[in-house]
């Protein structure tokens, strides 16, 4: 049964999107806020693994009106995500085919060259594309992502979901999402955390949490155990080395790290490192302070690029 997402989903409301045809035949959904142009690098949002553009809904509302405002921002959902297509079939999910529909989305859309913001899965989308593509890459954000990836949060989201996507009724559903995201979100209130659940599902007419993404991602990673040590890709991080970097990590996210956070400020000194306190993964990415940041490292950024300020 094809996957279905209801028009009026809430997460989506002020997400207007276009489809994007891609090599394979599926289609990525893209929303731009502001406006694009050659005097400003846009910065290209790519979200988690099952996630989608919605994660960056704040992050792209506030982060508009930088620069004197109408910055270009572009959201993504790539194929099996959110409002995008699922592909064929299940082995063509994964960052290399991934990458190559980024640069396909940001060629149809006029765009030479993009800060990329990359978001766990999305993270190693943008160093793929960086090995591939490094003048694509103006500048690189890479937020609760690496080289390396925690299995112990592998696992963590799989039984999550299996657990939450198995329960019945609407208010067993809700009650068992606040129970999980209130780990990751500590003295978040209820309604905020009912908004984090509408990010990845929707209740269907029977009170079941259906998945805003192919369940074809998560079958993929039935193998994963919890102390499984996953091959470290540091390669693909140095291909970042083509153009300046921000690192950001939560405080309490489970999928990457605080050494191997660490060994990447090692590795790039340069780098503008902070870490996002009291929250997990996804990031809010609704703070002032993580957002301004973000924004003076664009800023910055675009000026080295182009030689000039916005």
């Amino acid at each position: 049964m094809p996957r279905t997402v209801p028009a009026d989903h809430p997460a989506f409301a002020a997400l207007l999107v276009t489809h994007v045809a891609l090599a394979a035949g599926a289609r990525a959904a893209v929303h731009v806020a502001g406006q694009l142009s050659s005097r400003r690098l846009p910065v290209v949002c790519i979200p988690g693994y099952q996630r989608n553009m919605s994660d960056f809904t704040a992050f792209a509302a506030y982060f508009r009106r930088v620069g004197g405002g109408d910055w270009p921002v572009v959201l993504l959902d790539l194929p099996g995500r959110g409002r995008a297509d699922d592909r064929k079939k299940a082995g063509d999910y994964g960052s290399q085919v991934d990458a190559a529909d980024l640069a396909s989305v940001m060629a149809a859309l006029g765009i030479s060259r993009a800060i990329i913001l990359g978001q766990g899965h999305g993270g190693q989308v943008a160093m793929t594309l960086a090995a591939r593509h490094p003048l694509l890459i103006a500048g690189t954000v890479l937020l609760d992502s690496g080289p390396v990836t925690d299995s112990r949060g592998i696992v963590r989201l799989r039984s999550n979901l299996a657990h939450v996507e198995a329960l019945r009724g609407a208010k067993v559903v809700t009650a068992g999402f606040r129970r999980i995201l209130g780990g990751d979100y500590p003295g978040l209130p209820d309604d905020r955390l009912d908004a984090l659940m509408g990010r990845s599902h929707f209740l269907d007419r029977r009170g079941r949490a259906r998945p805003l993404y192919d369940t074809r991602l998560i079958e993929a990673l039935a193998s994963i155990n919890f102390d499984d040590v996953l091959t470290a890709q540091w390669p693909m991080f140095d291909a970042l080395t083509c153009a300046p970097l921000m690192l950001l990590r939560t405080q309490l996210t489970d999928q990457l790290r605080r050494e191997t956070f660490d060994e990447m400020t090692r590795r790039r000194p340069d780098a503008v490192a902070l870490t996002i306190a009291g929250q997990g993964s996804p990031a809010l990415f609704d703070q002032r302070e993580e957002i301004e940041a973000v924004a003076e490292f664009v800023l910055h950024t675009n000026a080295r690029a182009l030689g000039r300020a916005a």
